[in-house]
């Protein structure tokens, strides 16, 4: 099965973004600047990242809580199986669901040294998405959003077992899956193909992440197992000590993914923005999305 071509006139074009809650108060202004600039773009939804820690978790809540109250778009919060038992983790979505929330973004999570260390799990906690899926579910039925992995995830010891997780994630209830970043609309299409063999049949919505600083996303890409194509390092190359001229080449080179992947008949993207809203609102922009100058994204 091939993802069916499709030029980007007949495109109905939807996106998500994904922001990280601030750890200081000019982190926050950055932070609202971007939410205030990219809601008018009408995304399908807004997500907002999740730490294991209380301090981390604390401001995930509150950033989420604010936006629940200030805003009028529809807010996903991120939970994670790290750190916690199931009965700390139950807590932390009936407040949540106090808060108005009905979208979850599940995730198994990394260790908390980071990715590349060995996740141990919490004794007394969800051990991995899946079961995470269904614990969300048996407290309501919300909308469940899980990851997926084109390049499989680094823990996995092969497709056949990272697949089998995605459809247990499935069975238990989520609702669509989002990629971790890639570069290789090839791979992409690719692992479309084999879950849909596998009998999955959510969206898989990719995820796109511009490339703010080329060094950084490199070394996070080799951390998590994503290849990036000589293609795309030549065009950073040099660029270092120049930001303006990477943003401008990483609004080129994200531009010419989605662009690709919408004549493969990709209608829907989720984009990891970092807090930093100028070069993905470029990017959506070239995708043909305006922002609407009479939006008010105040609730």
């Amino acid at each position: 099965m091939s993802i069916s071509k499709r030029p980007m006139s007949e495109a109905n074009i939807k996106v998500s973004f994904e922001f990280f809650p601030p750890s200081s108060p000019k982190m926050e202004e950055t932070l609202w600047n971007s939410v205030e600039k990219l809601g008018p773009l009408g995304p399908s939804f807004v997500s907002v990242t999740y730490g294991a820690g209380g301090s981390t978790r604390e401001r995930t809540h509150a950033t989420i809580s604010r936006m629940m109250k200030e805003t009028n778009l529809k807010v996903a919060a991120h939970l994670t199986c790290v750190g916690a038992s199931r009965e700390e983790i139950d807590d932390v979505v009936r407040e949540y669901y106090d808060a108005g929330v009905r979208h979850f973004v599940a995730l198994r999570g990394d260790a908390p040294e980071g990715i590349g260390h060995e996740f141990s799990s919490h004794r007394d906690g969800y051990q991995n998405g899946a079961e995470l899926v269904a614990g969300l579910k048996a407290f309501s039925d919300f909308e469940i959003s899980v990851s997926a992995y084109p390049e499989k995830h680094p823990d996995s010891a092969d497709f056949a077992t990272d697949i089998d997780m995605l459809k247990r994630k499935v069975d238990n209830g989520a609702t669509r899956a989002i990629t971790q970043f890639f570069f290789d609309n090839d791979v992409y299409e690719a692992y479309v193909e084999r879950v849909r063999k596998a009998g999955i049949y959510i969206p898989i919505v990719p995820g796109i992440a511009p490339v703010g600083n080329f060094k950084a996303i490199a070394r996070f890409a080799g951390k998590c197992g994503t290849h990036i194509p000589q293609w795309v390092a030549d065009r950073f190359e040099g660029l270092d000590d120049d930001p303006k001229t990477t943003a401008l080449v990483a609004s080129a080179v994200a531009a010419e993914q989605v662009m690709d992947l919408v004549e493969r008949g990709i209608e829907d993207f989720h984009f990891y923005t970092m807090n930093k809203a100028d070069l993905v609102f470029a990017i959506c922009h070239q995708l043909g999305l305006r922002a609407d100058q009479h939006s008010q994204i105040a609730a």
